[in-house]
C-alpha cells in the first residue's frame, strides 16, 4: 500500500510528476477541481489553503522579530529540544544543499539554520525566522501542513500552494508534549526534489520522537488531560495514552473536567441537550460508550471524573490570570469544540473567547492584538481591528493595513466610526 503522506512512490519521475502538479495547481487556482495526481492530502491541504485566502503568489508575513522574537524563542518548550535537532539534523542542514527550521504550533519559525548560501536563496521567499509558514499565511508547504495535519509529510515541488515555494521540496513532522498531547510546533527539511526520498520523512519523524522523549524529562509524572480548543474532537491523553473522542464524548469530557464535583444526569443532559426532549436512555447509552473508552475514570452517581483533569481551555485561564494576553494566545489554537451546539459547551468557549478578547482590549500591546487579527476567528473582528490601529504609531509597519482592515469592516457591520 503507498503511503499517502510520501510524495513519490518508487519509480516515479520527478520532472513529469512536477509538470502534472503544475497543471493540476493551475486548474484549481483557476476555479476548477483537484485533479490526479495530486494527493489526498495535498488536495485537502489546497483547499484549506484557499479557504483562507493564502495567496499564490504573496510573501509569507515576518511577526516576530527583534527582542519579541528573542523572548518568544528563549521561552519555548522547543528550545530545550535544539541540542537534538541540531544533533540529528545539524551534519545535512550545513552540507549546502539542505536547511533545517523549527516553528511553534502557529508555524512561526524559531531556528532556520543552514549553509549562508542555501539560507540566502530561502531568504527570497521569507523562510526566515519570525515568518509565519502556517497555511493560512503561506499556503501548502511541509512544516505548515504537518501542524494542520498533525502527521509527518513530505511536500514536493509543485504541491507547494504558493509558486515562489515551488523549488523546494521539504519533509515535516509535529512535535508534542508527551505528557499532554499538546502540539508545540514542527521540525523541518527543506531543500532540492532528492528530499522526496523516503529516508527524509523518516528521518525528521524519527528526530521528533527522540525530541520528544527528551523534553519529557522536564515534565512531571504522566496526569489526564484534556485538549479541546481548536478542534471538533478533543484529545485525552491518560498516563501518555492518546484517545481521540468523538464529538458527543468530547462535550461530555469538557463539561465533566469544569464541573469536578460531578452532574446529575438531569444537569448534564441540561447541558448537553438544552431543552430538547431527549429520552434518559440516550444519554446513559454515550456515558456507557465512553466509559469502554476511559474505564475507571468515569464514575456515576454523580457522573464525575475520577482523578484531576487538566484541560488546554483551563491552562489559558490561568496563563490570562498570570502572564497576560500574550501567554495566553500561545496555547490558544482556537474556540473550544467550535462546532459544538451543546449549551453548556458554548457557555464555555463564549466565557474564555470573551475573557481572552477583554484581556487583548484593555493591554494597549499591538502585537497579541495582531496576533487575534491574523486569526480565522480574529480576522473580521472590529473592535481589536481598532485597538491594533490605536495601538500602532502612524508609521509603524502594519498601521495602514489595520486602518484598512477598520475602514472595511465598519463599512461591512454598517457602523459610523469612533
Amino acid at each position: 500500500m503507498v503511503n499517502p503522506w510520501l510524495a513519490l512512490e518508487a519509480g516515479a519521475d520527478p520532472a513529469a510528476r512536477i509538470a502534472s502538479l503544475r497543471r493540476a495547481h493551475e486548474t484549481f487556482l483557476a476555479g476548477g477541481p483537484v485533479a490526479p495526481p495530486v494527493r489526498p492530502v495535498v488536495a485537502d491541504s489546497w483547499r484549506r489553503s484557499a479557504d483562507a485566502r493564502a495567496a499564490p503568489d504573496g510573501t509569507v508575513p515576518v511577526e516576530l522579530d527583534g527582542e519579541a522574537l528573542r523572548a518568544h524563542r528563549d521561552g519555548h518548550p522547543l528550545a530545550r529540544a535544539l541540542p537534538v535537532f541540531r544533533e540529528l539534523l545539524g551534519a545535512i542542514a550545513q552540507d549546502g544543499a539542505h536547511l533545517l527550521a523549527v516553528c511553534d504550533a502557529q508555524g512561526r519559525m524559531l531556528w532556520v539554520e543552514g549553509h549562508p548560501g542555501v539560507r540566502r536563496r530561502a531568504e527570497s521567499m521569507n523562510f526566515v525566522v519570525g515568518a509565519r509558514w502556517d497555511e493560512q499565511h503561506a499556503g501548502t508547504n511541509a512544516p505548515g501542513t504537518a501542524l494542520a495535519a498533525d502527521h509527518a509529510v513530505q511536500i514536493f515541488a509543485a504541491e507547494h500552494y504558493n509558486r515562489r515555494v515551488q523549488r523546494w521540496t521539504c519533509a515535516a513532522a509535529p512535535l508534542h508534549d508527551r505528557r499532554t498531547g499538546r502540539l508545540l510546533g514542527a521540525v523541518d527539511i527543506t531543500g532540492g526534489d532528492h528530499l522526496a526520498h523516503p529516508h527524509s520523512l523518516a528521518l525528521v519523524q524519527a528526530t521528533a520522537r527522540a525530541a520528544e522523549a527528551h523534553l519529557a524529562a522536564y515534565t512531571p509524572e504522566p496526569c489526564t488531560f484534556l485538549t479541546a480548543l481548536g478542534r471538533d474532537e478533543a484529545l485525552l491523553v491518560v498516563d501518555g495514552r492518546r484517545l481521540r473522542l468523538g464529538r458527543r464524548h468530547s462535550e461530555i469530557m469538557v463539561l465533566l473536567a469544569h464541573h469536578p464535583d460531578g452532574l446529575t444526569g438531569d444537569q448534564l443532559a441540561l447541558l448537553l441537550y438544552g431543552e430538547r426532549e431527549v429520552r434518559p436512555v440516550t444519554l446513559r447509552a454515550e456515558l456507557s460508550r465512553l466509559r469502554h473508552l476511559v474505564g475507571p475514570l468515569l464514575a456515576s452517581r454523580p457522573y464525575r471524573l475520577r482523578s484531576p483533569v487538566d484541560t488546554d481551555a483551563a491552562t489559558v485561564d490561568t496563563a490570562l490570570t498570570t502572564g497576560g494576553p500574550s501567554a495566553a494566545l500561545d496555547g490558544y489554537p482556537g474556540p473550544l469544540l467550535p462546532l459544538s451546539d451543546a449549551p453548556g459547551v458554548r457557555r464555555l468557549r463564549d466565557a474564555l473567547e470573551a475573557r481572552l478578547r477583554r484581556s487583548l482590549l484593555t493591554c494597549g500591546d499591538p502585537e497579541p492584538l495582531r496576533q487575534w487579527t491574523c486569526t480565522p476567528w480574529g480576522e473580521d473582528d472590529l473592535e481589536v481591528w481598532e485597538a491594533l490601529a490605536n495601538a500602532l504609531p502612524p508609521h509603524a509597519p502594519g498601521h495602514v493595513r489595520a486602518r484598512g482592515a477598520v475602514r472595511r469592516l465598519r463599512e461591512v457591520y454598517g457602523v459610523a466610526g469612533r
